[in-house]
């Protein structure tokens, strides 16, 4: 695929899972430049020149939201993360913090006190990167507005709670998959079950823009999608307006 938005290849290494962003074992790093590209057709798809209101509804450990946040500062007016798993929430809230400088700098301290504590030249790396990070952040715009929620993401009534007070019209997520990451919710319905309950919450022309793994991204009945793939990544964005008039299609039953 030919790169629309994100077409100049940038050092992302400051970005890193492990670096200044934290992980654990078990969780899946997200690309950062198809990040990027996937959230500015997202925006595109959207319209408008105001900032999104970012959301990720199976954040994780935050490293999608976080990182988007970082990358497109300028763009973004606030970032919601929601997930279910509460171990995962513990480690996104951390992660979302370094939407700040106060969080930038507290990640920047940690890494150095290591860096004294274990004589290890990678302590100080990941310091000076924090560094780097917060002086980006704040020509961009300074500290992101954000919240964390437990949610289950079909579940429109948490997924209102959740995003209670910030209104998001953009959603990009890499949804669970394979043995080391599971879907978990009250209701397991899949893509069509995530995109009708997003579409309860969000407005008539945001937009859901999801990942999953393979070469092909799985047919939604009835919903149009712009699709594109890189790698072992394939996307799917989804205008809300499309899942609601499906949706509206499949109450009305049959045509006589």
């Amino acid at each position: 695929m030919a790169y629309r938005y994100a077409t100049e290849r940038v050092d992302h290494s400051d970005l890193a899972s492990g670096f200044v962003l934290r992980s654990a074992p078990g969780f899946t790093a997200f690309p950062v430049r198809l990040a990027s590209e996937t959230f500015q057709r997202a925006l595109a798809l959207r319209g408008g020149d105001e900032p999104a209101v970012l959301w990720d509804p199976c954040c994780g450990k935050g490293y999608l939201s976080t990182v988007l946040g970082l990358v497109h500062r300028d763009r973004i007016a606030a970032v919601v993360a929601s997930d279910i798993d509460d171990a995962s929430l513990e480690i996104a809230r951390a992660n979302l913090a370094l939407l700040t400088a106060r969080g930038l700098a507290a990640r920047a301290a940690e890494q150095r006190e290591k860096a004294a504590r274990f004589a290890k030249p990678g302590y100080a790396d990941a310091a000076a990167a924090a560094d780097r990070l917060a002086a980006r952040l704040a020509a961009d715009g300074g500290d992101l507005p954000h919240t964390v929620a437990h949610a289950d993401v079909f579940d429109p009534s948490a997924l209102e709670r959740a995003a209670a007070g910030f209104a998001p019209d953009v959603v990009v997520t890499d949804v669970p998959y394979g043995e080391r990451v599971q879907w978990q919710g009250a209701s397991g319905t899949g893509l069509p079950g995530m995109l009708t309950s997003l579409a309860r919450v969000l407005p008539e022309r945001g937009v859901i823009a999801i990942g999953v793994r393979g070469r092909k991204f799985p047919p939604v009945p009835g919903v149009p999608a712009r699709k594109f793939r890189v790698g072992t990544r394939s996307m799917g964005l989804f205008r809300v307006a499309d899942v609601r008039a499906a949706g509206a299609a499949g109450a009305a039953g049959p045509a006589d």
